[in-house]
């Protein structure tokens, strides 16, 4: 593992941080050609992108460390290398604040939802990259032949799942799916109606491969919460069930139109 790349003036340039860099730019540079399909102007979603994202890590570091105040304190709220990020805290925040920006902008919150869930995606994938490198978020002990031991806080790890580059594959694979779905809804005669229907299939899929893929991390790089499931767990069971029921009422309700 190489959490530390190199040193630039003395300042360490770590690998966690570079990844997220580039999964960003590359976001940003595929939203931005995609704001095309949806008429709203790049400079906007240049804007809405840069404030998601650091509104996205203030909500990452502090639902971790409201989730972990046995062991971790808001007073080294800034000390990102010596603590840990949540997704969830992320998502929460960006959601919130592409709320408000929509709304000072009078844009479609649901479109720009829309626009951005697939680079949200495909920036994950290199963040879990980040990870990787980092050698933190790994899974159980395995036998098989792709096992990785992680370095972390100088203990070195069995032969383990490198549940990090499962999670990359993953997020690209989610990816993919999006914007097939994203061409489908945009192209459709009936777009309008469709409005959302990327960002709730983004919100599903992330919430079904992170309930899956805990399974391999509870008990090492995710702790045990409630009845034998992690927190990101029930985080992801109460998503899938708001998707599903979100998504059976969208198309019962185009349904009833079309009838």
């Amino acid at each position: 593992m190489c959490s530390v790349l190199f040193k630039i003036f003395g300042i360490p340039i770590r690998s966690y941080g570079l990844m997220m860099v580039i999964g960003f730019v590359i976001g940003l540079l595929r939203a931005i050609r995609a704001s095309q399909r949806y008429k709203i102007e790049a400079s906007w979603i240049s804007d809405l992108a840069l404030i998601v994202l650091l509104s996205g890590i203030a909500g990452a570091r502090i639902a971790f460390i409201a989730l972990n105040l046995n062991t971790e304190s808001f007073r080294e709220f800034f000390a990102v290398w010596n603590g840990g990020l949540s997704f969830h805290g992320a998502l929460i925040f960006g959601i919130l604040a592409t709320l408000t920006y929509t709304r000072i902008r009078k844009l479609s919150f649901l479109q720009c939802a829309d626009l951005l869930s697939p680079s949200v995606a495909i920036g994950y994938a290199f963040a879990r990259i980040g990870c990787f490198m980092n050698g933190c978020c790994y899974g159980a002990p395995t036998s098989l032949p792709w096992a990785v031991r992680f370095h972390e806080n100088g203990i070195i790890t069995p032969p383990s799942h490198p549940t990090q580059i499962y999670s990359a594959l993953a997020s690209i694979l989610i990816f993919l799916i999006l914007t097939r779905i994203e061409k489908f809804s945009t192209e459709s005669e009936s777009q309008k109606e469709k409005v959302g229907l990327v960002f709730i299939s983004y919100l599903g899929l992330y919430s079904i491969y992170r309930f899956l893929i805990e399974f391999l991390r509870k008990g090492y790089s995710a702790k045990v919460w409630l009845l034998g499931i992690t927190q990101a767990q029930w985080v992801s069971l109460l998503t899938i069930a708001a998707c599903v029921i979100i998504l059976l009422l969208k198309y019962q309700k185009l349904g009833s139109r079309g009838n």
